[in-house]
């Protein structure tokens, strides 16, 4: 993945890749290279929460199985240009992107044409900087930007992770939770060390939590034990809702926004809102940031 030019360049990274500008967005990529921990759900609702708070919000989906896109209602085979023409052919992500699929949330779609980005950006110059480069044309436009990683740790998360300044890691309430979370943690410190040095893990978010069960409890205060500082205090729960939610190709909020997954997705919102730093926005507010972990799967 990283070879002896991209080594060398490392030296140089901080020259090109300045500080945050002021009215620059927050760039947050949501990564876990293990599949099915609510990656996308997390992405998906976050950002709906965002927009609906008034936050100039552009949601990236760089997951090749294009389920964000679906998720907001968008029909992927309708789609003319998606993230593969920003990556692979340098357009521009002003010209690229789904204006308004949200207000005020903005969509940078993406099809399983994506999947052969990995192959296709091997013989590109600059190939781990594609998405950072597309991304500091727009970046005065938007207070934040998410990015939905695919479940893998190859070239298009290795984009994501260089693009953005602070990482989100969605991981769920099951008794295999932190396998494989060391081997991500590698590669984000890998990806900080030679291509993005500003690059920090923002926080731990548990998902799909069973008050039922003595096991989601343990596994909750296992991840506390290995991340004490980041973890957040939201806990999203397993709930049906959030499962219904993107085959209306609706966000939680629309779906059913008083839902536990609805109230725990707007309760992260705020503690993400917190730990960015941002202003509140001028048409927006900003609740508390914490919420207790649900006590049923409701």
């Amino acid at each position: 993945m990283f070879d002896a030019t991209t080594d060398r360049a490392a030296h140089s990274v901080s020259a090109e890749h300045p500080r945050r500008a002021i009215g620059a967005a927050r760039i947050v990529a949501l990564a876990n290279q293990k599949g099915g921990v609510g990656k996308t759900t997390t992405a998906v609702n976050t950002a709906a929460a965002l927009a609906a708070r008034g936050y100039r919000t552009l949601l990236i989906d760089i997951d090749p199985q294009g389920n964000a896109t679906s998720s907001l209602g968008v029909e992927k085979a309708e789609l003319e240009w998606t993230v593969h023409d920003v990556l692979v052919e340098g357009h521009a992500i002003g010209d690229t992107v789904l204006s308004a699929v949200r207000p005020g949330l903005d969509l940078l779609p993406s099809t399983p044409a994506l999947a052969a980005a990995e192959v296709e950006l091997v013989g590109l110059d600059r190939r781990e900087h594609r998405l950072a480069e597309a991304c500091a044309g727009v970046i005065t436009r938007y207070d934040v930007v998410l990015i939905d990683c695919p479940p893998s740790l190859g070239l298009l998360t290795v984009n994501a992770l260089t693009a953005a300044r602070h990482v989100v890691i969605p991981i769920q309430c099951e008794f295999l939770a932190l396998e494989g979370v060391s081997q991500l943690i590698t590669t984000i410190d890998l990806v900080k060390r030679r291509l993005n040095p500003p690059l920090d893990v923002l926080g731990v978010l548990m998902t799909m939590y069973d008050g039922r069960t003595r096991l989601s409890a343990h596994v909750v205060e296992e991840v506390r034990g290995f991340f004490p500082e980041r973890i957040f205090a939201t806990v999203v729960p397993r709930s049906v809702r959030l499962a219904e939610a993107p085959s209306y190709g609706q966000a939680i909020a629309e779906y059913d926004p008083g839902s536990r997954g609805g109230v725990a997705y707007d309760a992260f919102a705020g503690e993400l809102v917190t730990r960015l730093g941002l202003d509140p926005p001028g048409n927006g507010t900003v609740p508390p940031d914490s919420a207790k972990p649900p006590s049923d799967p409701a």
